[in-house]
């Protein structure tokens, strides 16, 4: 069991609105609002996502063997015309300062392997005569060509990672995404080697860095392999506001339920919420509002808290809205998703799904209307799961002032005494 993260992490991630493209600015503006609206609720990372090496990147697209920013230890290095402050050597240190400033963790982003730039140039590796091209393994990222795979069976592969990782908490890194990792179906693994090389490179730098691995879906037989070497890993491929892969992840939450543990999270990905889209695109779509209704907005932060996903908000957060504000800082829920223990899915049929978990002093009871069409909550359910203390937390209500109706593809979570 790993001894940190023993909550879910949350945060704010740069993907969902300004895809491979993030800039200094926008980071800092995003740190100072979370820092005054979010965190006294427990949101505290800010997360660059990826391609920050990268000078060019414009959007959410990958251009193919693009030049990247790095060092003559074949390191990737912030781009300094989107990152100004990296200049000289800094790196990321002065950014991670300015958020640690504000109370807040800093995160980055990088993809598995080592750059084929640095391969093509024979590039040094820190600690050692051999060279980039001598470490590299042709296993490559199938959407992305930044990186070749790294050679772990020899040591200069794991120096390689020691020497990232050492660098990273130099900044003073808080936590670590790594992608092209988790599960791979071009090359039918979950490139276990690479993954034990960068738990070890953090464990030896004594910084406790949070290491997330993607993208998904992870394979439930590496969830105990999981456990053991990363804090969060993912369930799905990048996750969108689309009801459809809204509805797939509750069967997801239900076969990982089992792993759940502090230190060890289970991730459903970003949440798509308020503003998304500015500079991504992603599967067509650009700039906008989340297409999500705002019940299934509600389900999506009901089922990612009870199952307790670490959560990461992908949207601009200078453009937060009340409604989306008020699904980040329910007190109730944020308690629920920080302490719960147990849960678990009850119930299933084609138009409702149950979960249930409990603290010290109180058990919830999520119950999901999955059809397409508002419904009363059968009694059968009722009956079942809620007593006479039960309090819906969304609305405040209480149970016996009447069950109400439940808006399609939305959802009601109550909270009752704990026996």
């Amino acid at each position: 069991m790993l001894e940190f993260a023993k909550t879910p992490p949350k945060g704010w991630n740069s993907w969902d609105v300004y895809g491979a493209s993030v800039t200094e600015e926008e980071v800092k503006r995003n740190a100072d609002i979370m820092a005054e609206k979010l965190k006294v609720y427990g949101w505290d990372y800010v997360v660059v996502d990826i391609q920050w090496y990268e000078p060019g990147a414009e959007s959410a697209a990958y251009r193919k063997f693009a030049d990247l920013k790095m060092d003559e230890y074949s390191r990737v290095l912030p781009a300094e015309n989107r990152f100004p402050s990296s200049a000289d050597g800094a790196g990321f240190a002065p950014l991670a300062e300015y958020v640690h400033k504000l109370g807040l963790k800093f995160g980055i982003h990088i993809l598995r392997g080592i750059p084929r730039q640095a391969v093509h140039g024979r590039m040094h590796i820190k600690g050692t005569d051999k060279t980039a091209d001598q470490i590299a393994v042709n296993s490559i990222c199938p959407w992305n060509s930044d990186m070749y795979g790294v050679d772990m069976s020899i040591p200069e592969g794991q120096l390689y990672y020691d020497s990232l990782m050492e660098l990273y908490a130099s900044w003073g890194v808080d936590f670590i995404k790594v992608d092209d990792i988790a599960y791979s179906t071009i090359y039918r693994d979950s490139h276990r080697k690479e993954i034990e090389g960068i738990r070890k490179a953090i464990d030896k730098t004594g910084r406790e860095i949070v290491l997330s691995l993607s993208p998904g879906p992870a394979r439930l037989q590496d969830g105990s392999f999981l456990q053991k070497n990363a804090n969060m890993w993912r369930l799905t491929d990048d996750f969108w506001d689309e009801w459809e892969l809204l509805y797939d992840m509750f069967d997801r939450c239900n076969y990982w339920s089992p792993f759940i543990r502090k230190g060890n999270w289970p991730d459903c990905d970003m949440l798509p919420l308020g503003h998304i889209g500015i500079r991504s695109g992603e599967r067509g779509k650009a700039d906008r509002m989340t297409c999500f209704t705002k019940p299934e907005q509600k389900t999506m932060i009901t089922l990612w808290s009870i199952f307790q996903s670490p959560l990461m908000y992908g949207g601009e957060l200078a453009d937060l809205d009340a409604w989306t504000l008020s699904l980040l800082t329910n007190t109730e829920v944020n308690e629920m998703h920080r302490t719960l223990e147990g849960q678990r899915q009850e119930y299933r049929d084609d138009e409702w799904i149950v979960w249930s978990g409990e603290n010290k002093e109180s058990t919830y009871i999520a119950i999901f209307n999955v059809s397409d069409e508002k419904k009363e909550i059968p009694g059968k359910l009722t009956e079942r799961y809620l007593r006479k203390d039960a309090k819906e937390i969304w609305s405040g209500k209480k149970v016996t002032e009447g069950t109400e109706e439940v808006e399609n593809h939305g959802c009601v979570l109550y909270q009752m005494k704990r026996i």
